[in-house]
């Protein structure tokens, strides 16, 4: 089987829109929250797969990736306390909602 990087970047590009597709769909916080979790694995496989293709970017390209995956970490923190801090007060994680927050 052959494994080229146009395979890998498909699938990248596939995971990124899919991400996309469900963080523009979904009015439930923590599907957009995951949605933007599949963004962000889909830019990290690029990022791996150029490294992998590219010897002169090997190292870099894991720095790179290690670094986006500690940012999503942080981001899937954050969000779910906000969501949860929310859902605390609100009883609904939709979205929709949250903008009566200000009445």
């Amino acid at each position: 089987m052959s494994h080229s990087l146009d395979s890998y970047l498909v699938l990248s590009t596939l995971l990124f829109c899919i991400g996309m597709f469900g963080f523009l769909a979904r009015r439930n916080a923590i599907a957009m929250l995951m949605s933007i979790e599949l963004m962000l694995n889909g830019v990290n496989l690029a990022i791996v797969a150029f490294g992998a293709f590219s010897p002169r970017l090997a190292v870099h390209a894991s720095v790179i990736a290690l670094m986006v995956i500690a940012v999503a970490a942080a981001e899937a923190t954050v969000g779910l306390a906000i969501v949860i801090a929310i859902f605390r007060n609100r009883r609904t994680p939709l979205v929709d909602e949250y903008d009566t927050m200000r009445d």
